[in-house]
């Protein structure tokens, strides 16, 4: 294995454990606030929260996806590891990780273009809050199963 395999596998979780925390700041803390504040002032929350996110989340997600690939590069020496089980856990994990990149870059798309309105932000949380505990969990066992 490379020997910056231990380097990479910090940055992959570091920039995990920042995008599944944002995620479910978002849905457990801001969603929860739509019970003690009125419309106008949740929208004014809620536009300072994705102002903020835009800022640093695409470079957390382009980090991540970049570690991802080294990892599973080094880890299955391009595709050689397909068919084990440990392959097909980890092809499932990559195919979720997919899914939360493409509801990202939509989630991204319609807020640049105005289209990101309160449903639409509380469901694309709730569904990237959901792959990413199935890649999460992913992670852990197929190590061991």
């Amino acid at each position: 294995m490379s020997a910056w395999y231990p380097w990479i596998v910090l940055l992959h979780l570091s920039c995990a454990i920042v995008f599944v925390g944002a995620v479910t700041f978002e849905v457990l803390v801001v969603e929860s606030l739509h019970k003690h504040f009125d419309g106008a002032t949740m929208q004014r929350i809620e536009q300072a929260v994705m102002a903020r996110v835009r800022r640093f989340m695409p470079v957390v997600v382009i980090l991540l996806f970049v570690s991802g690939g080294l990892l599973f590069d080094i880890r299955c020496d391009g595709l050689g590891c397909v068919g084990s089980r440990f392959g097909n856990l980890l092809l499932l994990k990559v195919l979720l990780a997919f899914g939360v990149l493409g509801v990202f870059i939509n989630a991204m798309w319609a807020s640049r273009h105005g289209r990101m309105d309160v449903c639409r932000f509380r469901h694309t949380h709730r569904i990237v809050l959901g792959l990413m505990i199935g890649i999460v969990f992913l992670a852990k066992t197929m190590f061991y199963l």
